[in-house]
């Protein structure tokens, strides 16, 4: 067919793939001319992709690997996420005389940043501890920084510590612990732990109250662990 060029400025005759390559670029096309029927499936690559509204997010979602989820804030996460989790473990023996409790600040802490102000941190754990008398009484604090937190009630001149028990016969007890604090900053903060012994006598930590290395007797591990919850 021949190509006719007419006074209405129309031209005819011309063949699919007539004109040369290169021919026609993005000035040529007029705005808006090509649809999504123009296309090729697939013709889009990633290299082509601009931002994509959140609006056409939907229907199933393909699995996303938790490596690419970046950017996320502590404040985008749901109320009670967990944002992080550090912990401590203690494996050595220590002892420490005496029932002055300020002066028993045992090595066992675990450090932690929040990620937000408004961040719950709980602090959970146990410590392995003995006496080397038959019957004592034993206490554990837990310290956010150089204070105390969750004390008991005061009565008189009763000391407050947030967990109390006897041990008996020199046997190793674990003590458990459960703290859920609010420090309210971003900035990084120590829990750490301190034990108090009944009387004169000695407390040891991650071993039973006597003291032997025989077959008879044990020693223990001690643990720490902050987790940070979004409050």
């Amino acid at each position: 067919m021949s190509i006719v060029i007419n006074g209405s400025g129309t031209v005819t005759g011309l063949a699919v793939g007539g004109l040369p390559d290169g021919t026609v670029d993005a000035g040529t096309l007029a705005a808006n001319s090509v649809d999504s029927a123009e296309l090729i499936d697939g013709a889009v690559d990633n290299s082509h992709m601009a931002a994509m509204a959140a609006s056409k997010l939907t229907g199933s979602l393909p699995a996303i690997s938790g490596a690419s989820l970046t950017g996320l804030t502590a404040a985008q996460m749901p109320t009670g996420s967990v944002l992080q989790v550090v912990s401590t473990t203690v494996t050595a023996s220590a002892a420490y005389t005496g029932n002055q409790y300020q002066n028993h600040v045992i090595g066992i802490s675990v450090a932690i940043t929040p990620r937000s102000t408004s961040s719950k941190i709980l602090v959970t754990g146990h410590v392995s501890v003995g006496h080397s008398v038959a019957t004592a009484g034993m206490a554990i604090g837990v310290m956010r920084g150089s204070t105390e937190i969750a004390l008991g009630d005061a009565s008189g001149s009763r000391q407050r510590h947030h967990v109390q028990t006897d041990t008996r016969a020199y046997a190793m007890r674990t003590l458990p612990f459960n703290v859920l604090d609010s420090p309210s900053t971003a900035n990084a903060v120590t829990y750490s732990l301190r034990a108090q012994s009944g009387s004169a006598n000695t407390l040891y930590i991650n071993r039973d109250g006597e003291n032997s290395t025989s077959s008879n007797h044990m020693s223990g591990v001690s643990t720490i662990t902050a987790i940070e919850v979004q409050g």
